[in-house]
């Protein structure tokens, strides 16, 4: 999983509280979304150790409309930021909008932010478009003891930036989770131990593969695992896996037979008794 600097968090440890509080106060007061704005700056550049002047572009110009914020990286634009008031819930109107910026510009990530909740979405170039959330944490929650939340934030920080850290976390995202582990479940091999598992407990029980699978995929998981694109999506990924381990496996046996070759064609005659041979 992503290692995250110690320079990162200690500057998280120092930054974090204050901006918590602000954070607090500007959806108390109901400040606008220019308010917030320069909050979500000041926590790119104080506590996600961005250069405010040099990697933070304001009203990032976009076909003629102006998304809030550009995260640019030596004239690279690596993510957009589309900034609501923290008083404003947000939602799919503003998601939408954010997405729209990201693929006019050809920008798979962006995110959303009312200051408060943090939103990071990666955009699939597909027809038609497709999106997908791959962290999201509310600042106000946020827990620098909590590993898991450590990893939330370092996505959207400097380092993290530097490391590849997004594309890390969506791999990472994309194989553990749900519909992988419902596949898995489901599976022939781990279906035939809960077969032999219930023989185990109950002797004198008679149940078929077929049997328990149709218990899974109805009664044990929720249809969205087993059912859906995404499933598919999963399926497909699991049936790459195993051929790249078939592969793999093929590739040892010849390497294998390679180093052990047959010494002499006698060894591969059956072994015959010398009738010449005389005893005495």
């Amino acid at each position: 999983m992503l290692k995250i600097p110690k320079k990162v968090l200690d500057r998280l440890n120092t930054t974090l509280k204050t901006f918590q509080n602000v954070a607090a106060i500007q959806k108390q007061r109901d400040v606008s979304e220019a308010d917030t704005v320069t909050l979500v700056k000041d926590i790119l550049a104080d506590a996600l150790g961005f250069d405010k002047y040099m990697e933070l572009t304001s009203e990032q110009q976009i076909r003629g409309t102006y998304c809030d914020l550009a995260v640019k990286i030596e004239g690279k634009i690596r993510f957009l930021i589309e900034v609501k008031a923290a008083g404003i819930a947000l939602n799919d109107s503003h998601l939408r909008q954010a997405i729209n910026y990201g693929a006019n510009q050809g920008i798979e990530w962006v995110v959303l932010t009312n200051g408060l909740d943090w939103r990071l979405y990666r955009i699939k170039f597909h027809q038609p478009i497709d999106v997908e959330e791959v962290s999201a944490f509310n600042i106000l929650n946020i827990n620098l003891k909590n590993e898991d939340d450590q990893h939330k934030i370092f996505l959207l920080c400097r380092e993290g930036l530097t490391t590849d850290a997004m594309d890390s976390f969506h791999q990472h995202a994309q194989l553990l989770n749900k519909f992988t582990i419902a596949q898995v479940l489901c599976g022939e091999q781990v279906v035939g131990v809960i077969r032999r598992e219930l023989r185990k407990l109950f002797p004198e029980l008679r149940v078929e593969n077929e049997a328990i699978l149709d218990i899974l995929t109805t009664d044990v998981l929720k249809r969205e695992v087993v059912e859906g694109d995404k499933v598919k999506e999963t399926q497909a990924k699991i049936k790459k896996a195993v051929a790249k381990l078939a592969k793999q496996s093929a590739a040892k046996t010849a390497f294998a037979s390679e180093l052990n070759p047959v010494k002499d064609i006698k060894d591969m005659l059956p072994t015959t008794t010398d009738s010449n041979t005389s005893t005495s």
